[in-house]
């Protein structure tokens, strides 16, 4: 047996598809055998795998036993000259395993050696080739000192990022994403440490392997793809605490020879483990501190308009430091316990909410707190101030910057599919076909520039693989999905790799048009009955405030510009899509229409999608009569108030560009 290949799978089963199949394209010349070991995922994962690729060797754990031991279980089922340790989200190319093994051949020096690895988006993901963290170079990465000089061998010798990754080349550790270890080498380490949950394992083993005699290769030849992280996104772990657990391990394991260079290592850790949890909190953190400094502003302001309304003095010098303090913490902790403050979205109407509850508790507190309370007066100013500060700086956030907007339901997607065999065309008819979300296919990839212009089944084939790279500029296309039928995983690797630098996010679809396989989420192609879908724009909430929007803002055209648009097309000017737009503003005050909703509203529906729009997504997809529907529906679902401010703000620019 030339090789043999251990999964160890947790509830990815969409991504453990597509890395079978691949799996079976790159086995076509060699000796393989394949080991899945399932962690007790409750995906359906272990029936899958019995029913879709019998001959693969499963072993189902009855709990969770963590990447290490259930490697390790898989490794004493194992009877291949070499063992390859691959996780489930990856694909491989077709000669990625017949490179390796050539290359273990010409080498007799390499235990183990681990290949290229791809990010989705074609960049190189960073820790296929590494440096053991050192006192030296735990600091650079910790500082940041390693991404800002990433070509310093003194600096980035962490992530290798000076060395070029089209080269092949001896280092200290690989990633477990991909690891083929010799077997005469594996057994004499005797297999992975199971000290280690997940993380650092790999570390660990690169160390050993060295320490034994042997040698650690990265082989940029053999390349694969690694969609990172998925398994762990659907566990309830604490993935970023093990991690860095797992580098203190590794730390006092190896690299604590001295009291000296343990205190620094684990220092480095202990900080990057701050940061990281930092960093995951920083739209929190920033806005509290936001919070707390305008709500110190609107009590200056406040402070500074009373005084010139009355006979005010201002705040007592003694008591400065408590009233600039404690009212503003007030409102921070009632924001925080109302839902205010969250790791990804900034919320206008939990902190309207907030301000008004922290208002009634600070009227109150000065009851029993008589010393500090000078004027009622002073505090309704500064809230009064305060409903307006603090959902300002919110929505230039959200409006200006796209900063907190957690309106992931819809997103527009303008969608390229590589291929042109019925596969292809049957991936196009199912997403163009989906309600949950909307692709805009812009057209087919071709392999010859004779079939350019052709049209299948109304699908047109603009491009091919060659000039991809234009017709994604020309077409700001953000998605990429390969027909798998067509392709070899070859062809995609070089795609995503020529693609790199274009911000295009690429999915494969399993054999069968069941997933849709991406970089940021997995997908059923068939969507569930319509009636199961619960929308925005039905909840009494949402309708208030989509209310008060429409009636505000065509309140506001209705005075200062429609005055002028009526006198300029009475007067004989040429009417545009924009003055048709503003003259049919008045008709928002009927209450059956609205400034953004679907394109019209059929009473035969059993689902309220809204007050018909004077736009809608509908206008700014330029979409068919065929398409106008499903995009009434996602609206629909997603409706806020944000959606609609994006939706007018492209309407504006899309009338503006028309004009002439």
């Amino acid at each position: 047996m030339d090789l043999s290949i251990i999964i160890v799978n947790y509830n990815v089963k969409e991504f453990l598809q597509n890395l079978l199949h691949s799996i079976a394209k790159a086995s076509q010349s060699i000796s393989t055998e394949v080991i899945v070991v399932d962690n007790a995922s409750n995906d359906g994962s272990a029936e899958f795998i019995k029913e879709k690729f019998p001959h693969v060797k499963l072993i189902v754990n009855e709990k969770n036993l963590g990447f290490s031991k259930a490697n390790n279980i898989g490794i004493k089922s194992a009877s291949g000259n070499y063992i390859l340790l691959i996780n489930p989200d990856t694909i491989v190319s077709e000669d990625s395993f017949k490179k390796m093994i050539k290359f273990y051949e010409e080498h007799s020096e390499a235990g183990m050696a681990g290949c290229k690895i791809l990010n989705p988006d074609g960049t190189l993901q960073l820790a296929c080739r590494r440096s053991f963290p050192g006192p030296w170079t735990s600091f650079c990465k910790v500082t940041g000192l390693s991404t800002l000089f990433p070509n310093s061998r003194i600096f980035a010798r962490y992530n290798l990022t000076y060395l070029n990754e089209d080269q092949t080349y001896e280092v200290d550790a690989i990633s477990g994403s991909f690891m083929m270890i010799r077997r005469e080498a594996l057994e004499k380490v005797g297999g992975l440490d199971e000290q280690f949950f997940m993380y650092g394992e790999d570390l660990d083993i690169c160390y050993r392997i060295q320490k034994s005699g042997y040698k650690v290769f990265y082989v940029h030849s053999a390349q694969i793809i690694h969609y990172k992280g998925e398994s762990t996104k659907r566990s309830s772990i604490d993935e970023t605490k093990i991690f860095y657990d797992a580098m203190k391990l590794f730390v006092k394991k190896h690299l604590s020879s001295s009291f000296l260079v343990e205190i620094i290592l684990t220092a480095a850790i202990t900080l990057r483990k701050f940061f990281a949890f930092l960093g995951k909190r920083r739209l929190i953190i920033a806005s509290i501190i936001l919070d707390f400094i305008f709500f110190d502003l609107s009590l200056f302001a406040a402070d500074k308009i009373y005084a010139r309304l009355g006979h005010w003095r201002g705040f007592p010098s003694f008591s400065v430091g408590v009233v600039y303090t404690i009212p503003a913490l007030l409102h921070i902790l009632v924001a925080s316990i109302s839902g205010s403050y969250k790791k990804d979205s900034l919320s206008v109407l939990k902190n309207y909410s907030a301000t008004i509850i922290s208002f009634f508790l600070l009227s109150s507190l000065t009851f029993f707190v008589k010393q500090y309370a000078y004027s009622r007066a002073a505090v309704i100013i500064t809230y009064a101030i305060l409903l307006f500060s603090l959902p300002l700086w919110r929505a230039i956030l959200k409006i200006f910057f796209k900063i907190g907007i957690t309106n992931d339901g819809y997103a527009s997607r303008k969608t390229l599919i590589v291929g042109m065999n019925e596969h292809a065309i049957q991936i196009a008819k199912k997403l163009r076909a989906r309600q949950s979300d909307y692709h805009s296919i812009t057209g087919l990839i071709g392999f010859a520039f004779k079939d350019i212009g052709k049209k299948i089944d109304d699908f047109e084939i603009v491009g091919t693989v060659e000039n991809i790279i234009k017709i994604i500029r020309e077409n700001k296309v953000n998605e990429i999905i390969f027909s798998t039928e067509e392709l070899s995983y070859n062809q995609m690797m070089s795609i995503v790799s020529t693609c790199r630098n274009e911000a295009v996010e690429f999915k494969l679809i399993g054999n069968n048009l069941d997933f849709l396989v991406g970089k940021t989420s997995v997908s059923i192609l068939d969507d569930m009955p319509l009636f199961e879908i619960k929308y925005n724009i039905s909840n009494p909430l949402f309708r208030f405030f989509k209310a008060v929007f429409d009636y505000s803002l065509a309140g506001a055209a209705l005075f200062f510009i429609y005055p002028f648009i009526y006198l300029a097309v009475k007067a004989g000017s040429k009417e545009s899509e924009f003055k048709k737009f503003v003259l049919s503003v008045p008709v928002i005050f009927s209450g059956k229409v609205s400034l953004v909703g679907p394109k019209q509203v059929n009473k035969e529906k059993s689902i309220y999608l809204g007050k018909k729009g004077l736009t809608g997504l509908w206008y700014i997809e330029g979409a068919e009569e065929s398409e106008s529907d499903k995009l009434d529906i996602l609206y629909a679902k997603n409706q806020n108030i944000w959606l609609d401010l994006e939706i007018l703000s492209k309407t504006l620019n899309r009338m503006w560009g028309r004009r002439n």
